[in-house]
């Protein structure tokens, strides 16, 4: 793709940077059958190639975007599908960063959505103030018919009750299981420890059984991935921050395996903490340093290798791959091995490559085409028939939860029930009596 920076322009370090992305694009178009938001709009803007074009111009005019840029970058998902398709090697996913970053500096948006992404950005991120979210909900959501739609949204996707704090996600440090053989930090993050805490349970428990010594690290908390792809720089920079300088006091006190997430669309971002602060002098190297011990959960565990299941229930098990796992962490196998070493029966979901339209912050701010692509894929989840849909990323399960047939549970879930935890809450009963 032809571009026209001026050398001031390019004297930016991450203008020079999307400059030279964009200059990768040969608008071959190979990308667009893999875009969530162009298989469910049709429209040239609403794909990779044609987010290219309107990213490209609105760089290079240096002026605020006009509301139809903004609106065609707002409905990209970050889903990084079009990454995995493209031949040329595009880096859509620091490109379109950047993309919303120039939006939020350059543009004002209308009050309402300035007032509802400040509301969502300060309150997912934060597990108390989401709790009392939660809990608002319960009291709006017999007149959420009469609510905007994001709104109506939110009701219509939080859980009825609110969980309460789990004990293991606060600082501490848990001892392995017979002989220490490896020492973790791990992520708790935010919205999961307010939605559903016991999959940090169930991976502290899996972890101790497989050797490992699992520090919670005191200052770690939401690794800022919602904010940044809101384009909220400096509110996600002091989360990342935070976990950056908590798990590099752990890493100088007594060395580390890995940080430990799971939740994948967390795993992305600390993965890309060197990205991140590259332009900061003092935060660049340990951005790097703790980047560079990051794994998924099963990452790690596949690596080490899964401990003999204590399972014959043979489930058939249908595995949703994250977009976030599978496109921006090219983790593909792993939770696939671990889930058939554990005695389950895999099955692939049609389309598997496709957004189930979570994404982060997106089903709350784009419902309309998160809603057609999460019909799409719990229609492709019932084409299989499985007794259960394992995944790894808690958007994933909210978005996927209240529509399917089946209980919808994380890998680890399923991992630690398999070698000798308890049954997941939910499990079929069918399931549940074959332990």
């Amino acid at each position: 793709m032809r571009t026209a920076f001026t050398q001031l322009q390019l004297a930016d370090p991450e203008t020079r940077h999307s400059a030279e992305i964009l200059r990768h694009c040969v608008e071959c178009g190979t990308c667009q059958p893999t875009c969530p938001s162009f298989v469910v709009l049709n429209n040239e803007d609403d794909s990779p190639r044609g987010r290219n074009v309107l990213i490209r111009d609105m760089l290079q005019s240096g002026a605020p975007p006009d509301a139809a840029t903004v609106t065609h970058i707002d409905r990209c998902l970050s889903c990084s599908a079009c990454v995995s398709a493209c031949m040329a090697g595009v880096d859509f996913m620091h490109l379109v960063d950047h993309a919303r970053a120039h939006i939020e500096a350059t543009y004002r948006r209308p009050w309402p959505e300035r007032a509802l992404r400040a509301l969502v950005s300060r309150t997912v991120t934060n597990p108390g103030l989401f709790r009392l979210a939660i809990r608002g909900a319960a009291f709006v959501r017999p007149f959420a018919a009469l609510l905007p739609p994001p709104l109506r949204a939110m009701i219509e996707l939080a859980p009825r009750h609110a969980a309460p704090e789990s004990p293991v996600d606060r600082p501490q440090v848990l001892a392995a299981e017979g002989p220490r053989r490896y020492r973790v930090a791990m992520l708790t993050g935010c919205a999961q420890r307010a939605l559903d805490p016991s999959i940090n349970e169930a991976t502290v428990r899996l972890l101790r059984r497989h050797g490992c010594e699992v520090v919670i690290a005191p200052g770690a908390a939401c690794c800022g991935a919602l904010p940044y792809h809101m384009g909220r720089r400096a509110e996600a920079k002091a989360l990342a921050r935070a976990n950056v300088r908590a798990w590099s006091a752990v890493l100088d006190e007594g060395g580390l395996d890995a940080v430990i997430v799971n939740a994948s669309g967390c795993g992305t971002t600390v993965k890309d903490y060197g990205h991140i602060f590259g332009d900061d002098a003092a935060m660049a190297g340990p951005a790097r340093r703790i980047a560079g011990l990051a794994k998924d959960v099963s990452e790690f565990l596949d690596a080490i290798g899964l401990r003999r299941s204590s399972l014959d229930a043979s489930l058939a098990v249908a595995y949703h791959a994250p977009c976030s796992l599978q496109h921006a962490q090219k983790v593909r196998q792993p939770p696939r091995r671990l889930l058939a070493a554990a005695g389950f029966r895999v099955i692939e979901i049609p389309e598997g490559h496709l957004c189930c339209g979570s994404a982060g912050t997106y089903n709350l701010l784009q419902p309309e085409v998160s809603g057609k692509l999460r019909a799409r894929k719990l229609a492709n989840i019932d084409r299989v028939r499985p007794d259960v849909v394992a995944t790894s990323n808690i958007g994933c399960m909210a978005q996927l939860a209240g529509g399917a047939k089946m209980p919808v549970l994380h890998v680890v879930q399923l991992l630690d029930w398999a070698t000798g935890g308890p049954a997941p809450a939910g499990i079929l009963p069918r399931a549940a009596a074959a332990e």
